[in-house]
């Protein structure tokens, strides 16, 4: 009898554990954040020293991006590489995504050929209906409401500099943005507290972050008090992607949250400075504090890419070592 008339096993995994997604920062346990810090430092710690670290040979990254990025895609497409893996790169302009298919539809066909999936896109709601429906891990490379790998490289590159984040303050000076709704997420999980300081119609929305109190940040209406004796102080640009239309409006309203030497001075002795980029000189930071010496914007862009990788490797095989 041929092969055809046998009928055609099945390919389908069996036992295979339960699919995890990053969506949001706090869907890691504080654990599993500190078990993907450490290994975000062996695998930069390999890259360093020109070691392989081939983990994710024959698996494949689909890169889906409603929103254009530089850093998302270079660090989630290199670092896969690095791993070993290979990668697709898909938009909405070339993809049915971008046309009539249900994101439903989409999920189901692109995780049947890919191992796991890295979507940037507008409304959290699509990652979650995308993750609903596929068979592969999904991670948030941004959302209008979180940014989950970019605080992970955060965290990652103050503990580079300056040892545990636990108990240290981080001032956020700007927008109540995705950015802000992750280091709300990022400090009830790790214990450390975030000073928030936002322009009146701009501040944080406690129920987006997903909190249950606000025991881990407090709010000031001078940005400059939320420096006093800050660990780090970090900001972004005062009109996110999606938010054009009101970028005349922002400027007016932003125009004391700039990030400047005296909020540094007030800061910790020690307190450095981070962006996500990109970042506008003379807009939301002044050019002597981005490109002074408290600023490791440039560490943070670059662990981007450690971190993720660790994040792939975790997503995909589960702890190793």
């Amino acid at each position: 009898m041929s092969p055809l008339h046998k009928g055609i096993p099945s390919t389908l995994p069996k036992g295979a554990p339960p699919v995890r997604h990053f969506l949001q920062f706090a869907d890691f346990t504080t654990e599993e954040h500190v078990y993907v810090l450490e290994r975000a430092a062996l695998i930069k710690k390999k890259f360093k020293n020109f070691e392989r670290h081939h983990s994710l040979v024959d698996r494949t990254l689909a890169m889906i991006f409603e929103k254009a990025s530089t850093r998302t895609r270079v660090s989630f497409e290199a670092g896969m590489y690095q791993l070993g893996g290979s990668v697709v790169h898909l938009t909405t302009g070339d993809s049915q995504l971008g046309r009539a298919e249900p994101i439903e539809d989409s999920a189901k066909v692109i995780s049947r050929m890919t191992d796991i999936v890295m979507i940037r896109t507008y409304e959290q709601t699509k990652i979650e209906r995308f993750a609903a429906h596929s068979r592969v891990p999904v991670i948030n490379g941004l959302t209008n409401e979180f940014h989950p790998c970019q605080i992970l490289a955060d965290i990652f590159t103050y503990i580079e500099h300056r040892g545990p984040i636990q108990g240290k303050t981080v001032a956020w000076v700007g927008d109540g943005n995705n950015m802000a709704n992750t280091w709300l997420q990022a400090a009830d999980l790790l214990g450390f507290t975030v000073h928030v300081s936002t322009p009146s119609g701009y501040e944080i929305d406690q129920s987006v972050a997903g909190l249950r109190s606000s025991d881990s940040y407090k709010v000031f209406a001078d940005p400059l008090q939320a420096c006093e004796s800050a660990d780090l102080v970090t900001t972004d640009v005062w009109t996110s992607m999606g938010y054009e239309a009101e970028n005349e409006a922002r400027l007016k309203a932003f125009a004391s949250w700039r990030v400047n030497a005296a909020m540094m001075t007030a800061a910790a002795p020690d307190a450095l400075f981070m962006h996500c980029l990109p970042a506008h000189r003379g807009e939301e930071v002044d050019a002597d504090v981005i490109d002074g010496p408290q600023s490791v914007v440039w560490d943070e862009a670059e662990n981007r890419m450690h971190v993720q990788k660790a994040l792939l490797e975790y997503l995909l095989l589960g702890r190793q070592g």
